[in-house]
């Protein structure tokens, strides 16, 4: 087991930070490893899997570099750097983290990342600029198209996850973010049910770093050997998959005919309320402004489409049978 030892202080100072180059990188694991976890992935794999495995076998560099970086328990250091604690950083701002590192260090976190020698085929300086442009390409050609919808799904699972945590605490919020975490108590988060020495995070920053892809992973900064730059409150991320609900949405858009006949804000929300869901999720998820969602709901509910109910200070709407025998007979054809 894993654990990291996080102080009052860390956890109180947390922050949901969003990070285009998390959701590029979540993307390259989801096509190295080549299966979705459920519908919308498989949807993005079937459009995308093959333009990447066509360009990995016209590089066999930088093929072999994905398969040493992405290791069977770690990842190398240097492609999963740690987000800036303000957020708010461009995909291209944040690639320049990779594409500057350093050569020596890039092998060495090979090295680790493998658990052994490094293969020969990698003993060069250029690996940062290849990793670089590999996670360039999956975020133009598979990422990038779609981000207007993927960021509204991570800020929605952002206030969901605000919400859970004012409502019952940090132990509830963080148990089960990733696989394997969960709270433990005494100042103890588990990260991982894999062996690994413990953490201590005390005076860092703690990052929580939303991802839309299943995937997951946790990184933090390297102690500098410039003193010049070293960090006075280190930083430490947990990359974890928006919870299943948002994920597993497809991104596909309600039936047409539903639209015809509610709408098609209205057959939107309505789609989308297969679990209860706040105003402010849906503002999230759809992008459209918060009077706007209020009066669709309202006659939803006046058409015996969707009820709400009060969940401690939040207010959550839901699909009445009626609601869910419509939707459902528009996706069972």
């Amino acid at each position: 087991m894993g654990w990291w030892r996080v102080d009052t202080g860390t956890l109180a100072g947390s922050r949901f930070v969003i990070s285009p180059l998390a959701e590029a990188l979540a993307g390259l694991k989801t096509l190295h490893r080549g299966r979705g976890a459920h519908v919308g992935e498989h949807r993005w794999l079937a459009a995308h899997l093959s333009g990447y495995r066509n360009r990995l076998a016209g590089d066999p560099v930088t093929a072999t570099l994905v398969r040493a970086a992405l290791g069977r328990r770690w990842n190398a250091t240097f492609l999963t750097p740690t987000p800036s604690g303000d957020g708010g950083r461009t995909f291209a701002e944040e690639l320049e983290q990779i594409r500057g590192s350093e050569p020596a260090a890039v092998r060495t976190d090979l090295e680790e990342s493998l658990n052994g020698s490094l293969p020969t085929l990698l003993r060069r300086d250029d690996l940062a600029q290849r990793a670089a442009d590999l996670l360039e390409w999956v975020w133009t050609e598979a990422v990038e198209p779609t981000w207007p919808r993927r960021l509204r799904m991570i800020e929605a699972d952002i206030v969901a996850r605000t919400a859970q945590l004012g409502l019952h605490g940090w132990a509830t919020a963080l148990n089960e973010m990733r696989p394997g975490m969960r709270w433990l108590g005494d100042d103890r988060l588990q990260i991982t049910v894999c062996d690994s020495p413990p953490l201590e995070l005390s005076r860092g920053q703690l990052m929580f770093v939303p991802v839309t892809p299943s995937q997951s992973w946790v990184c933090w900064d390297v102690p500098s050997a410039d003193p010049r730059r070293s960090r006075s409150a280190p930083r430490h991320a947990v990359v974890y998959p928006c919870s299943g609900v948002l994920a597993d949405d497809d991104l596909r858009a309600p039936p047409q005919a539903l639209a015809a006949l509610l709408g098609p804000a209205r057959a939107e929300l309505l789609t989308l309320l297969d679990t209860p869901k706040s105003t402010t999720q849906l503002v999230a998820l759809t992008g459209l402004p918060l009077g706007s969602v209020g009066r669709h709901l309202r006659i939803l509910r006046e058409a015996r489409l969707a009820q709400r109910r009060r969940a401690g200070r939040s207010v959550l709407y839901f699909r009445t049978p009626t609601g869910q025998t419509l939707v459902a007979a528009q996706f069972s054809g």
